[in-house]
């Protein structure tokens, strides 16, 4: 029976070295897809941002289809997103785990992560990125339908369109940061890509990286402690 931290298809295998099932095909499939999706909608989006930028209207035909073609791209984005959010939103959730861990952030950022409290399938700082991703998203969608004038130009007035290219923008700007420190984080982590190419991790990674999801899934049972006390 699958607990609390252990998805489904997540499975041990025995061996030297031992490997950890992590991610099934379609949820990898659904990452790099969404991720694609992102780096497409940030080259148009930052081609329209500012004239010094508009050399990257050439990746997409020119100026035009590059309007035409990034809020489809947005479009894109939001399902695959909502995809992921609903693979994974119950193991990015608040534990008592998490404020030990935000209180210990300098020891991980002194690269002693053996020192950190045991974390289950995500740490406070994927889950971090994993909300905050979700939120903007959301915000990013709102104000992109609001300024999509082939289709909703008639629903909102010139006031509102401004409003919503500078909330846009920001946005968008805040999300390429995130989107770096992401990537930055998964390669700073080695085999932690691995995981998302492969769908599987060596027992080492995982005891050191994600040592209460193995436990779980070793054990079968998952930890009962009461959200609000504190962990030991």
């Amino acid at each position: 029976m699958k607990g609390g931290e252990v998805a489904s298809g997540d499975a041990i295998h025995r061996g030297d070295p031992v490997i950890v099932d992590r991610y099934k095909v379609d949820a990898r499939i659904n990452h790099w897809l969404t991720a694609g999706s992102f780096v497409l909608l940030a080259l148009s989006g930052l081609a329209l941002f500012h004239p010094s930028l508009y050399f990257l209207t050439g990746l997409f035909g020119g100026g035009s289809w590059t309007r035409a073609i990034h809020p489809w791209l947005g479009t894109f984005l939001f399902i695959g997103y909502l995809g992921l959010f609903i693979r994974f939103w119950k193991y990015n959730l608040w534990t008592p785990t998490d404020g030990t861990w935000l209180a210990k952030l300098h020891v991980f950022l002194r690269g002693h992560e053996e020192d950190m409290p045991e974390v289950g399938r995500y740490n406070f700082a994927q889950k971090c990125v994993f909300w905050s991703m979700t939120a903007f998203i959301l915000v990013m969608i709102g104000t992109g339908l609001v300024i999509w004038e082939q289709y909703f130009a008639a629903y909102t007035t010139v006031d509102q369109k401004r409003l919503a290219v500078l909330v846009h923008s920001m946005c968008a700007i805040v999300m390429i940061c995130i989107v770096i420190v992401h990537v930055y984080g998964a390669l700073w982590a080695r085999g932690t890509l691995t995981a998302m190419l492969k769908g599987r991790v060596t027992g080492g990674w995982a005891w050191r990286h994600h040592r209460k999801w193995l436990r779980e899934l070793a054990t079968g049972k998952s930890d009962q402690t009461p959200r609000g006390t504190p962990a030991e």
